[in-house]
């Protein structure tokens, strides 16, 4: 059976400055950090790669992504269905977002 993992990556923070970035997060604090929250049916560390890669990746993680951030992520996964899993990634990016983070996500 397939599983669905949820996955979050610290970006460098000059990606605030980024127009579009800063239009998401209209509450980001300055110092808070940001992040891409992703979804998919590979393991994050896999899927980090891939970012990096440049395979099926965002322009902010590709560019911005340093490290996964497993503390935030882990409790989360497995995830069931590819549904729960979407559901889950926008809980988790606008709870992020309330906290003054900034947060990318699809």
């Amino acid at each position: 059976m397939k599983q669905y993992f949820c996955y979050v990556i610290q970006l460098d923070p000059k990606v605030a400055s980024k127009k579009k970035f800063k239009l998401k997060n209209p509450k980001y604090l300055n110092g808070n950090g940001c992040v891409y929250v992703g979804q998919s049916y590979r393991k994050p560390e896999i899927r980090f790669e891939q970012h990096k890669e440049g395979y099926k990746s965002n322009k902010f993680a590709k560019e911005f992504g340093l490290k996964l951030r497993p503390d935030i992520y882990e409790k989360y996964n497995p995830i069931p269905t590819r549904k729960d899993a979407k559901e889950i990634e926008k809980m988790l990016a606008l709870k992020l977002r309330d906290a003054g983070i900034g947060v990318w996500f699809n």
